[in-house]
């Protein structure tokens, strides 16, 4: 394989979805506290409201990423 076969390789590996397995749960976002860059993963979470801010104690606001590759970075 040459070096632009690699690249395509590479690069399209980038791009797909990763396979995380049977019986894992997928983050559907995360938790954010836009005052102090705090963010909580919704799978960290216990309960349905929306949890505190651990530096400052505000209500962090859900968000989830737009994008295609499920990642709610």
């Amino acid at each position: 394989m040459g070096l632009l076969g690699t690249l395509t390789e590479t690069l399209k590996a980038s791009t797909e979805s990763p396979t995380r397995g049977d019986g894992v749960e997928e983050s559907a976002g995360a938790y954010w506290c836009h005052d102090c860059d705090e963010r909580l993963l919704d799978l960290d979470v216990d309960g349905e409201a929306p949890p505190s801010c651990p530096d400052c104690g505000a209500e962090m606001t859900f968000e989830r990423s737009p994008g295609s590759t499920g990642c709610a970075c």
